[in-house]
């Protein structure tokens, strides 16, 4: 009868299990926090304390008096010339300036523009001076939102080239338990439900915790598309991972709302439960003139979906076809807060730039800007030339387990990760019509008269 009791209350412990132990937190200033992934590809958390945002001040003043007004100002439309860009760095000998390197502070891109002309391919959107911020992520000097990087870009370029054909391009990134750690984590569990002592408490809960994490063993990170070793790569693990923390209640979410682990009734869940998660593209967010030689981002452009699983004793997943209630809140929670959560959290909002990035790519290569402009990519599109693989590329990552009494189910992990297929935003089915001419006006607006060695302008 007593042990009917115990397991009773071992069952009413409720596990998520993530890629990282800890809470962040709340609001903009305290700490900044951010991931570095060392010499043998495991990630790792960075968090910074500035309790009172002394530091983000002191680097807010230096970045302000280092830049030029025109670059340290906001601007709502900068415009920046793929093309002049690539020439200035050739005539320097491909040394990379801040102002190159961090595409004179954009912030997004919003529009893409061609110009026959004068053979002119040209991004903007709204863009200001930048700075570092405590944990090394460059963000605006007043919005704090993160700034394009020439080399997320070029990785999307490449993707995407002159004489290339790209048919269905994914990319993607995934963090997942190993089958052997799943078919390991099953057997400490039944092991325990059969020698609990007693009723669980915080201290109990713990040490359950930290035995399930070491039976899970690291998590693989599987990255596609891309390569692994490029900044690109590390924004969409980052973002991933940050996205199931909040999930499973690990990471306090900068905004209000509601994780995932609040929203369940483990009454309703399978104890062999596996949710699994995903960012993908708002593919129907692309608007393009009637002559084609404009194009427009609108909306934020993520969403997060869900899919179920369930894990068998030897560590097998199957799919479930459905989703649960409260993943489907969830997700549906998380892209309706997506904007708010981009502007507190700039992981997330790098991820937004990088499937802006994609889509904007995926456009030039589809409209045939290169061969319109007679632009062969010489110098962005050699890695001998222009490097852009020189970071330590993302495998492992160790796993986190919060237990949470309440309820009479047990839920193990969560997968998931980021799928981007850029040429579903441009496909036919998908494209916005410019109904009013906006687009097209918004490009004729711009005034291609610079001096010489100039390549963008507001």
């Amino acid at each position: 009868m007593h042990t009917q009791r115990v397991q009773h209350f071992w069952w009413g412990i409720l596990f998520g299990i993530g890629v990282v132990v800890g809470g962040w937190p709340r609001g903009l200033y305290g700490q900044a926090a951010g991931v570095v992934v060392d010499a043998q590809g495991v990630l790792h958390k960075k968090v910074v304390p500035d309790l009172t945002g002394e530091l983000l001040r002191q680097r807010q003043a230096a970045a302000k008096a280092a830049l030029s007004a025109d670059l340290a100002r906001f601007s709502k439309r900068r415009h920046v010339s793929l093309t002049r860009l690539e020439q200035a760095l050739i005539d320097r000998q491909g040394v990379l300036t801040d102002e190159m390197r961090y595409l004179a502070g954009l912030l997004r891109i919003q529009y893409v523009f061609f110009y026959p002309e004068t053979k002119d391919i040209v991004i903007a959107g709204p863009a200001e001076g930048w700075m570092e911020d405590p944990v090394g992520r460059i963000v605006g000097i007043s919005t704090r939102r993160p700034v394009c990087r020439l080399e997320d870009l070029v990785v999307a370029l490449r993707l995407f080239g002159p004489g290339q054909k790209s048919a269905d391009t994914v990319i993607s990134c995934s963090i997942d338990p190993t089958p052997e750690g799943l078919a390991a984590m099953q057997r400490v569990l039944r092991q325990m439900g059969s020698q609990l002592p007693g009723p669980p408490n915080p201290a109990m809960a713990n040490q359950i915790a930290a035995a399930l994490q070491e039976s899970l063993g690291p998590q693989d990170i599987t990255i596609t598309g891309v390569p692994p070793e490029t900044h690109f790569a590390q924004v969409l693990v980052e973002a991933d991972y940050r996205m199931k923390l909040i999930g499973i209640g690990l990471e306090e979410p900068p905004i209000q709302m509601a994780s995932f682990v609040q929203m369940v009734n483990p009454s309703q869940v399978s104890r062999n439960a596996l949710f699994r998660w995903f960012f993908v593209p708002d593919y129907q967010c692309v608007r393009v003139s009637e002559d084609g030689l404009a194009m427009k981002l609108e909306g934020d452009g993520v969403k997060l979906v869900g899919e179920d699983e369930l894990v068998t004793a030897q560590g097998e997943r199957h799919s479930v076809g459905a989703t649960s209630r409260a993943s489907q809140m969830f997700t549906s929670t998380f892209t309706k807060k997506y904007p708010e959560l981009a502007e507190r959290s700039p992981v997330f909002a790098e991820l937004r730039n990088l499937i802006d990035m994609a889509v904007a790519a995926a456009f030039i290569q589809q409209q045939d800007y290169y061969s319109k402009a007679g632009w062969k990519m010489e110098l962005f599109g050699d890695e001998t030339k222009f490097a852009v693989q020189r970071y330590p590329a993302p495998r492992k990552v160790a796993p986190a387990v919060s237990a949470v009494i309440r309820g009479n189910r047990l839920m193990t992990p969560i997968g998931g990760g980021v799928r981007i297929e850029p040429q579903q935003a441009i496909a036919k089915r998908n494209l916005l019509p410019d109904e009013k001419g906006e687009v097209a006006k918004t490009r004729q607006e711009v005034q291609l008269r610079l001096p010489e060695g100039r390549w963008w302008w507001d």
